[in-house]
């Protein structure tokens, strides 16, 4: 064994050999040539160093600098974890499944003892640094080594160690006895002793190192045992030496005792709450630290700083144990402060005590307590709250005899651009219940007249609702005041739009309501239709409008009357009941913002219009009609009310009537009023374009007016669109897509019971197909019958779209045939030669169900006798033959002839388009 010792010797000596030649520091070694040192005993080590002259202290020093790094790091990142938790090699904790995080939560949620985190530490001898001085009254004992240093006539120096007798010997000098003196007593002694034996000498007396002394940790320590400090080591340095306190340990019964005798008494609590160190003495040799076991607790929790489970001694009251706790929080409400205690049948009981008041305070808390500081109320005291458009809303303070031009003095600094001057209301609270009422007033006409009735006397506890008159949200780009005068600023304008949408989005895809995904989720079978049906319901919305609540509630401004007013209407409506109207009034007609609002305290009718945005241009001044409840002879009906309304907007007071609840005020319209309703006409006109539309004009009309079609029109082939049948297109869409995907599911079912099941190839192409379908909204119309006759005539309407395309010679085929494509129209052929034309029908084609989609739109299908009946005996340019898919291969599905056939003619319309 010795051998292969000298032999790793020898190799690393000539390694070491290479470092020091290259490196002048020879402390300063590799991580690599420290790991190969720390292999090696102490001796082996000291040698090494010595042979290579290499400064083995210096390496030393590296060493335990390396492994108690190493051991600090380590620690640091075991503290989460309870003290006994065992670690492998690599540091990890040997937990098992889920015990991790049932650690994690229980340290978040339980309270823990006050101060033995502090503590808690593996056990180790702890020797503090002697860079730090040694105090002057430090009794001298033996094992302190002393150096003696003397300069002038002569020049020595002498380090000693204090012998058992107590004796320093210095050489040529003699001994000195200096145990039990304190080091100034000992410094002075030596001097004087020395300089009367040399003359001519300067002393300098040190202490160079400490000695050693053996305590002994008893009790509640987390490892009781015996341990070796320095002379300077305290109480608290022998506790975290033995690792700290274990799980009954007393931190407030902490008795020193000397050869048998009680000499003093710690209480940690004095030093970690008071900072107060004069407990914490000084041990000595064979001194023995007991820690007792731990007394009564108590909990304190809730709303103090410093929530914990604290150790009591016997008196100690309610005021001392919020003091432990650091005091009450400034939300904490001390009047209703809970107590959780045993009483003498050890179970459980619930006190109520008023820690405001001092004879509380000084009641006696008991073992077993847990005391939890509720926090206050919610609610302010005097105070006012503005929400809505204004600059700074928020809490307000609130004085006597305030009013609204004292909250808001003027419109620049304190409100919007877009806030509403004309409508804004106050929320007061009237009785105990928290009923509320409505207050109704005008900024505009309260900051123009501080003396008019609008600028009201406010009440402490009331809420401002000042209103946008902006409905929507718009863009910064949209307003007056944010015009870009630069190419520069319209660039980072839109740069800013561009982030605020992207904002919005991830904010309503997160917070969104129902997750329409679910319900492509319910049937494994058909999971391949799950994102064309998320297509078809982004179709919805895009082409109908119908949106769910939540994409509504997007699209309104912040501060709209729908948003700000919906928690006042819901409140009103839960606290009326019989005796105790509801408070409530819609306003319908030439308004700008129609709908439910509530009715404000001596509300008139003029306070109305104000409510609803005032009137459209539209508006019928002349007359307005008040729809009123009555009830006469315990008989409820409807009474009518007809009111000048230019009359009431002027003050009038017979005509500016107070509203009742449930009120419905109807603004009318100028009788034949309507906005520019715009008809488009496109192909072969001789002038297409956009008109405006009189009302009750015809398509015919229209024609005329626009002096008809050019020579090139194809009348025959006309493609007429309308925006109401755009929408229910697509809710047959919708209704057919459902049914159909349903249907395929049940079939899918049925395949599980041995039965066949359906062609998912095919099924897949047509529900695939079906879903991507826009809808047209085209109405079917002849054109030659509609300029010859009258009766055949199409009333317009805002939106309809006229396409007249250019004459055509071909004739299409699509379906199940061998190569969908077209052909130049002959009179000769019939349907079957087109489609021989186009390769021949597939093998899953339906010969018995041809059927063809006129150039404008109707749909024939061949008599029993020829193709088509009398008057239609062959085909006409423009003309489509489609060739279904047999039902067979759809394992009859009801839907699928339906379903074919609104992809068919909603690409035959799309095809008529685009040859535009």
């Amino acid at each position: 064994m010795n051998k292969y010792i000298s032999i790793a010797l020898v190799l690393l000596a000539m390694l070491l050999s290479f470092t020091a030649n290259s490196n002048p520091l020879p402390s300063n070694i590799s991580p690599q040539q420290l790991e190969q040192f720390r292999k090696l005993s102490p001796s082996q080590q000291k040698a090494l160093a010595q042979s290579m002259g290499l400064d083995f202290n210096a390496i030393k020093a590296q060493l335990n600098k390396k492994s108690q790094k190493g051991k600090s790091e380590e620690q640091k990142s075991q503290s989460f974890y309870p003290r006994g938790t065992k670690f492998d090699e690599f540091g990890n904790p040997l937990l098992l499944e889920g015990e991790l995080e049932l650690i994690k939560e229980e340290q978040d949620d339980e309270l823990k003892a006050f101060g033995y985190d502090i503590f808690a530490n593996e056990p180790n001898s702890f020797a503090p640094s002697m860079d730090i001085a040694v105090p002057e009254d430090y009794l001298i004992g033996p094992g302190d080594t002393v150096s003696v240093q003397m300069f002038g006539k002569e020049n020595e120096e002498f380090e000693v160690q204090v012998s058992r007798e107590g004796q320093v010997i210095l050489p040529q000098y003699g001994p000195f006895t200096i145990s039990g003196m304190t080091l100034i007593e000992a410094k002075k002694y030596l001097s004087a002793e020395i300089k009367n034996k040399v003359l001519g000498v300067d002393v300098v007396v040190t202490l160079s190192a400490l000695r050693s002394i053996r305590v002994f940790v008893l009790g509640g320590a987390y490892k009781p045992g015996q341990y070796v400090l320095n002379a300077l080591s305290s109480v608290t340095h022998a506790i975290i030496a033995a690792g700290g306190f274990n799980d009954v340990g007393s931190l407030r019964n902490i008795q020193i005792k000397r050869a048998g005798k009680l000499v003093s008494t710690l209480d940690l609590y004095d030093l970690l709450i008071r900072g107060d160190s004069s407990g914490d003495v000084v041990l000595k040799s064979n001194d023995v630290v007991f820690i007792s076991a731990v007394g009564d607790q108590v909990s304190i929790d809730g709303e103090v700083k410093r929530p914990a489970i604290y150790e009591l001694k016997n008196g100690e009251s309610f005021k001392d144990v919020i003091e432990m706790a650091g005091g009450m929080l400034p939300s904490a409400y001390p009047a209703a402060t809970i107590v959780e205690r045993f009483n003498e049948r050890n179970l459980r009981t619930v006190r109520n005590f008023n820690f405001s008041s001092d004879v509380e305070l000084k009641k006696t808390a008991k073992g077993g307590d847990y005391v939890n500081v509720l926090p206050t109320s919610d609610q302010f005291e005097d105070s006012l709250t503005i929400i809505g458009a204004v600059t700074r809303p928020g809490k307000y303070q609130w004085h006597a005899e305030q009013r609204i031009i004292d909250l808001i003095p003027n419109i620049n600094s304190y409100l919007l651009e877009d806030a509403d001057l004309a409508y804004s209301i106050i929320i007061r609270e009237k009785d105990l219940g928290r009923n509320i009422e409505v207050l109704q007033f005008s900024l505009f006409a309260a900051l123009s007249d501080p003396t008019s009735k609008d600028n009201l006397v406010l009440e402490p506890g009331d809420k401002l609702l000042v209103f946008s008159n902006l409905e929507k949200q718009l863009d910064n780009l949209s307003t007056l005041d944010n015009f870009a005068t630069t190419k520069e600023k319209l660039l980072e304008r839109e740069k800013e739009l561009a982030e605020k949408q992207f904002e919005d989005k991830k904010f309503w895809d997160y917070y969104s309501g129902e997750n329409k995904e679910s319900a492509f989720n319910q049937i494994e079978e058909i999971d391949y239709a799950e994102e064309t049906l998320k297509q078809t319901y982004k179709s919805i919305e895009e082409l109908t409008g119908v949106v769910n609540k939540e994409l509504e509630i997007r699209e309104l401004n912040f501060f709209s009357r729908k948003r700000l007013l919906a928690p006042v209407i819901d409140k009103l409506k839960s606290q009326a009941g019989s005796g105790d109207p509801i408070m409530l009034i819609e306003v319908d007609g030439a308004v700008k913002y129609p709908g439910l609002y509530p009715l404000a305290n001596n509300g008139t009718l003029k306070d109305a219009v104000a409510a609803a945005g005032g009137l459209l241009e539209s508006a019928f001044l002349s007359k307005a009609e008040i729809t009123r409840d009555e009830i006469v002879n315990e008989e409820a009906f409807k009474r009518s009310l007809n009111i000048n309304l230019a009359s009431a907007l002027n003050g009038n007071s017979s005509d500016n009537i107070k509203l009742n609840s449930k009120d419905r005020v109807n603004i009318h319209h100028i009788p034949a009023w309507q906005e520019n309703h715009i008809v488009e006409l496109k192909g072969e006109f001789k002038f297409p374009g956009k008109y405006t539309i009189r009302r009750g004009e015809s398509l015919g009309q229209l024609i005329e007016r626009v002096g008809g079609f050019t020579e090139y029109a194809d009348v025959n082939a006309s493609l007429f669109t309308r925006e109401k049948l755009k929408q229910m297109e697509l809710e047959n869409l919708i209704k057919v897509s459902e049914s159909l995907r349903m249907e395929i599911a049940s079939k899918s079912l049925a395949s599980r019971d041995g039965s066949q099941g359906v062609d998912y190839d095919q099924a897949r192409k047509l529900l695939a197909d079906l879903t991507r379908v826009e809808p047209i909204g085209r109405l079917v119309v002849d054109i030659p019958d509609i300029v010859k006759y009258q009766q055949a005539d199409v009333i317009l309407e805002n939106g309809d779209i006229l396409y007249i395309p250019t004459k055509q010679n071909s004739i299409n085929v699509v379906g199940q045939v061998q190569v969908a494509s077209s052909h130049i129209y002959k009179e000769r052929l019939d349907a079957f030669d087109y489609v021989a034309l186009s390769g021949g029908m597939k093998k899953q084609a339906d010969e018995d169900r041809v059927y063809v989609i006129k150039a404008n739109g109707q749909i024939h299908i061949p008599s029993n006798n020829s193709w088509f009946g009398a008057n239609d005996s062959q085909l006409q340019p423009g003309d489509t033959v489609v060739v279904p898919l047999d039902s067979y291969y759809m394992d009859d599905l009801s839907l699928w002839q339906a379903a074919t056939q609104i992809i068919y003619q909603a690409a035959v319309a799309i095809a008529a388009i685009s040859n535009l």
